[in-house]
């Protein structure tokens, strides 16, 4: 997820990089899984704001009221970044403090960029 997921070859960079698609590898369960269907029913409040935008356009609704609407929809969507980020680091951070102390202290590394780039949003 993080640069430093790529760069590192431990059991955490396994673990939190993207499955593989040759269809054989059984994907493990992610951070957010146990809140998956919050995620899924928000993304889809989500849409139908974007739809709602498009057809505010459509009806050249006053360009205040439509940059309102996107600022709401972009902020949603931050929302779900940040929960998804947030699952990935406590499902990520938890495991590798179980495994042993210096992957625990990679872990909190890892938490801290994550972290950064968070801010940056």
């Amino acid at each position: 997820m993080t640069a430093a997921a790529g760069r590192d070859a431990g059991p955490q960079a396994v673990e939190c990089s993207p499955p593989t698609r040759n269809g054989g590898t059984r994907r493990t369960a992610r951070g957010y899984a146990s809140g998956k269907q919050d995620y899924l029913r928000r993304l889809r409040k989500i849409e139908g704001q974007v739809r709602g935008l498009q057809k505010m356009i459509e009806a050249d609704t006053w360009c205040p009221d439509v940059v309102t609407q996107v600022a709401s929809a972009t902020r949603a969507l931050q929302e779900i970044a940040v929960g998804l980020l947030s699952d990935h680091l406590r499902h990520w951070v938890t495991q590798a403090v179980h495994s042993s102390p210096p992957e625990g202290d990679q872990a909190l590394a890892e938490a801290t960029g994550a972290i950064r780039q968070v801010v940056r949003l």
